[in-house]
């Protein structure tokens, strides 16, 4: 299929060729039939694109500071390569996409294939969209009319908070397209409108729908007109739509409302807000969210957990419902809006002059020659061909780690796949994978393909892993392996029937590092002491990882990677676990715990997950005492030995476990043999990182088998 997208480093806006997205649970798949390019939105996404590196961070103030603190701990180097991956990812466009299901993903019941329907999907042929971003479109409004659902949303959600009743007066500041739907929207309410904007096009559509329009770019007083229009009053409430970085509109908004009126900003503006101005009037300030209640919410958004209408009236897809409504009686009639609608083939005749367009609203139509969605793109010709390997998950991970490491190491890798079908595509662009695919079951179809590399999400590893094993593929799985005990159970006996090995992702026993201390230690070290600290740092709680059911928590998602290196440095498979974590009363999916690990040779080691400490303090710090020798290793910089002798202090710039960790798979890919880690040390870590929560639940220790 055909998506628009947007690369930030080039600031090309580019059609291009990728697999359709599969249909997921609670979700449908819609092929587009129109949609709406927001030419506000989209203006600034395609002029971020083409600024420069400079102009970029001048844009982005606090991601700089990100940067720096990165720079200090990780160094320059891997800073820097993390950026650059970050702009190499393309940008999928738009957000206003109407057309019709053609496949219902389980747990859906509102929809049916056949269903005309309106959300908020890219530029694409097909899109995959969560049901409660999805909205029926009535009989009567066509696709072209349905394509402003979405932007009709963002400027109701604005009335919304703004609250107005009939007869009030309401100033909307900015007549583009959201703008010109507000206003209309709230004459449809019984609201006296007053609108400005500086280009005269908007304001004679304004004028033509009963608004009170005015042309400010004659050098006219929009406080005095307001003031003369309400009788010295002022505006019951002010609806800024506008996108202007001055200060100059928060300014004017507060000294044309009445005292104790309402501001609702739906735009981008500058906010240097005077205290007088707001003091003075007892002045209400709001900043409205997107299209509602449920924005950026995953429990209400992904995994369809609607809010009770009794207790939340308006959420984002009532207000789809409402502006299709509207729509559908004549209330909102948003035909004079349009003013072009291109086919999708000839996208650059909007986005090549999108910084000085003077349209209203662009609609993009799709031709509809894809009958059937195509799940797998060839790339390039003869690249990657031949390869053993195939990746599912074209995340960060995948890109900065997985990929740079197999390409340096020559490993030919056939096929990348990914749910949405996109960053695939991107990937094996960017490295000479054969195919790109939103279906991986594409992958284990071929016979070829040896070895499958696992990097998604972490609820899906391990039913991934088992359907690898299941078609007679070795698997390398990101950590972890698994979430739950019986799924490591599973996943043991379809590796022993097939035959197959399976191998976690842990890397950091690959780092010189560590190599160089397990040397020192010895064959013959007996038991030892370790203590591990990892200065993971803060994560919103909103953040997918924290989710029990989706990522695991960190302990389990991350600790696990200590508890591999502790079982690689005592040459030990641990016998029990117990972990204790900060607060009166912590819950599962703590990210500040310690964790106390028994192993089967007598060794003790304490693993300090902490995720409440400075980032601009070192990340990880293992210490290891043995035999009156005690190892240090800095943040996988240096690693000191006291009173180790012969030891010696090593220095590197950055870490290198991963690079070695790959090198050796790229062995096991080409020439099969041992896999890099013992299967028994694999189950026996997961086993460990899950028991270690449970252990937290119950306040006691857990043996591991």
């Amino acid at each position: 299929m055909k998506q628009i997208i947007q690369d930030l480093k080039t600031g090309k806006t580019i059609l291009e060729e990728v697999p359709a997205p599969l249909v997921k649970t609670g979700a449908v798949l819609i092929k587009t039939q129109r949609s709406l390019v927001s030419l506000g939105t989209e203006r600034m996404l395609v002029e971020f694109g083409k600024s420069n590196l400079v102009s970029k961070a001048r844009q982005q103030p606090d991601k700089v500071k990100m940067v720096l603190d990165k720079i200090k701990t990780d160094g320059l180097m891997p800073t820097l390569e993390a950026v650059f991956s970050k702009l190499n990812q393309p940008l999928p466009m738009g957000y206003c996409n109407v057309g019709e299901v053609v496949a219902v993903g389980k747990g859906v019941k509102e929809f049916k294939v056949g269903d005309r329907v309106a959300s908020n999907g890219n530029h694409a042929e097909f899109v995959c969209i969560p049901e409660n971003l999805v909205a029926r479109i009535p009989d009567n409004v066509s696709y072209s009319e349905a394509s402003f659902t979405i932007i009709g949303a963002i400027g109701l959600q604005g009335i919304r908070l703004l609250n107005p009743t009939m007869g009030e007066t309401v100033v909307v500041i900015g007549l583009g397209l959201i703008g010109l739907i507000t206003a209309e929207l709230l004459i449809a309410n019984g609201c006296d409108v007053i609108g400005f904007d500086y280009d005269q096009s908007k304001v004679d559509i304004a004028t033509a729908k009963g608004i009170k329009a005015i042309n400010l770019s004659a050098g006219a007083d929009q406080v005095k007109i307001v003031e003369e229009h309400t009788n010295g009053v002022g505006a019951d409430g002010v609806i800024i739509t506008a996108s202007n970085k001055t200060n100059d509109i928060i300014s004017n908004s507060a000294k044309m409302s009445r005292k104790r009126g309402r501001i609702v900003l739906v735009g981008v503006i500058g906010l240097d807000i005077s205290r007088a101005d707001f003091y003075e009037k007892e002045l209400t300030f709001q900043v409205s969210c997107s299209y509602g209640p449920g924005r950026y919410d995953d429990d209400y958004e992904q995994k369809g957990q609607d809010y009770p209408l009794p207790f939340v009236r308006w959420t984002e897809k009532r207000n789809f419902q409402t502006v299709l409504g509207a729509i559908a009686n004549g209330k909102l009639d948003v035909k004079p809006l349009i003013t072009e609608e291109i086919p999708l083939a000839d996208f650059d005749k909007i986005y090549g002059n999108i910084g000085t367009s003077k349209s209203v609203a662009s609609i993009l139509v799709y031709s509809n020659e894809e009958e059937t969605p195509t799940r797998k793109v060839e790339v390039g010709a003869g690249k990657g061909k031949g390869g053993a390997l195939g990746i599912v998950g074209a995340g960060n991970f995948t890109n900065a780690m997985i990929l740079p490491a197999l390409k340096k190491n020559e490993t030919p890798v056939k096929y990348i796949a990914s749910s949405g079908g996109l960053s695939a595509k991107t990937l094996a662009n960017k490295f000479g994978v054969n195919f790109a695919t939103s279906d991986y079951k594409e992958i284990l179809a071929d016979e070829e393909v040896k070895l499958m590399l696992i990097t998604t999400r972490h609820n899906l590893h391990a039913s991934m892993a088992l359907a690898c094993l299941e078609a007679g593929k070795h698997v390398f799985v990101e950590k972890p392996l698994a979430l739950k005990l019986t799924e490591v159970d599973d996943i043991i006996a379809q590796a022993e029937k097939s035959e197959k090995s399976v191998v976690v992702g842990f890397n950091r026993r690959f780092s010189p590092h560590m190599e160089k201390i397990k040397k020192a230690l010895g064959e013959a070290s007996g038991p030892i002491n370790i203590c591990a600290t990892m200065n993971a740092g803060f994560i919103p709680k909103d953040v997918w990882i924290h989710d029990m059911e989706v990522g695991g928590g960190r302990i389990i998602g991350e600790a696990c990677h200590y508890i591999d290196l502790l079982v690689y440095l005592t040459g030990s498979p641990v016998t029990s676990v117990c972990m204790n974590a900060m607060g009166k009363n912590p819950e599962e999916n703590t990210d500040n715990a310690s964790i106390l690990l028994r192993f089967e040779n007598g060794s003790n080691g304490t693993i300090n997950y902490f995720a409440n400490g400075a980032k601009s303090y070192s990340k990880e710090r293992i210490e290891v005492y043995s035999q009156e020798r005690t190892f240090v290793c800095d943040n996988f910089r240096i690693t000191e030995g006291f009173g180790a002798k012969g030891f010696g202090k090593l220095k590197t710039k950055q870490d290198k476990g991963h690079v070695e960790q790959f090198r050796r798979l790229s062995e096991f890919a080409k020439k099969g043999g041992n896999p890099i880690i013992p299967v028994n040390e694999v189950i026996n870590v997961s086993k460990a990182s899950i028991l270690a929560v449970e252990s937290l639940k119950m306040g006691a220790w857990v043996d591991v088998d």
